[in-house]
């Protein structure tokens, strides 16, 4: 649609200080005469575009615009600005701060740039986090292949991937990313992977699933347990799961827990000590209670 190419254009041009029109027709997929429309209908919206002649001419905004506030509610604004604060986070050299500013209102606007909602993208691992993010997506933008080591509960492996976007997602971030070994679409965990490499071989993109941000086929099928707390830990199973999550018994709080991963849920589980029983199925009994008796000849 014309909108959201124009929003485009306009993106673009606030974060590059010159462009040329073979490059935005090339990248929006249009003609050259396209573009030349686009930005008329920019600048009579009163966007201050303007272009130069020459070998180093181009087209570009006027320094020191900044969008005008009055198409955003007070609300979208703050969540916006929240938005890219968070970003700033995981970003070792951004343009975050250029871009806040370039939104923020002036001192007699509602919007209030206190921070009502903090949100931390980072982690433990935030210095090495963000020269992964940075180096991934400069590989994204260059098309080359990554390549790292891969730690996980079968051990180590190596890997070479081309990468296709960073999604943070179940409280982490992830590369996904055709993996060359596996000839198939995978997430891969960051904080798992290390010692990444940009490589110099390039790639030519491929159609990427329709469903890939919402995929679960990485995941094995859900198994399910059924659990019995002591209700001295209700505060921990509300936390964890939400607050109807359990059914309060005479007996204890009973839980019905689907997972998919077998190692995450036994420790999950020992982390409560005496204050939970495995109820069925028999195997997971049978295998908790192997694990409980290693860890007391341990420490005998």
């Amino acid at each position: 649609m014309k909108i959201d190419r124009l929003i485009g254009i306009l993106t673009y041009l606030l974060q590059k200080e010159k462009t040329t029109t073979l490059e935005l027709a090339e990248r929006f997929e249009v003609s050259r005469r396209t573009i030349m429309r686009d930005i008329d209908a920019l600048s009579q919206a009163g966007i201050p575009i303007f272009t130069t002649q020459g070998g180093d001419g181009g087209i570009a905004i006027m320094p020191g615009y900044k969008i005008d506030k009055s198409v955003l509610t007070t609300d979208e604004l703050q969540s916006i600005i929240t938005g890219l604060k968070s970003l700033d986070r995981v970003s070792k050299a951004s343009n975050i701060e250029r871009l806040i500013e370039k939104l923020s209102p002036e001192n007699n606007a509602m919007v209030s740039l206190h921070d009502h909602i903090i949100i931390d993208l980072s982690s433990h691992y935030k210095d090495s986090l963000s020269e992964k993010i940075g180096l991934i997506k400069q590989s994204i933008t260059d098309g080359k292949l990554i390549e790292f080591d891969y730690y996980y509960s079968k051990g180590e492996t190596q890997r070479r991937i081309e990468p296709y976007f960073i999604e943070f997602k179940w409280t982490s971030w992830y590369v996904y990313g055709f993996c060359i070994e596996r000839q198939d679409f995978r997430l891969f965990k960051l904080n798992r992977l290390w010692n990444l490499k940009s490589t110099d071989e390039h790639f030519s993109p491929r159609t990427i699933p329709a469903d890939a941000a919402e995929r679960t086929g990485v995941f094995p099928e859900p198994y399910s347990v059924k659990l019995l707390f002591d209700k001295t830990v209700r505060f921990r199973l509300i936390e964890d799961y939400g607050l109807h999550c359990y059914k309060d018994t005479d007996e204890g709080l009973l839980l019905d827990l689907n997972y998919t991963n077998r190692d995450y849920i036994k420790s999950w589980i020992l982390g409560f000590g005496e204050a939970v029983t495995i109820l069925e199925p028999d195997d997971f009994m049978e295998e908790l209670k192997q694990t409980a008796e290693n860890i007391f000849e341990k420490y005998k």
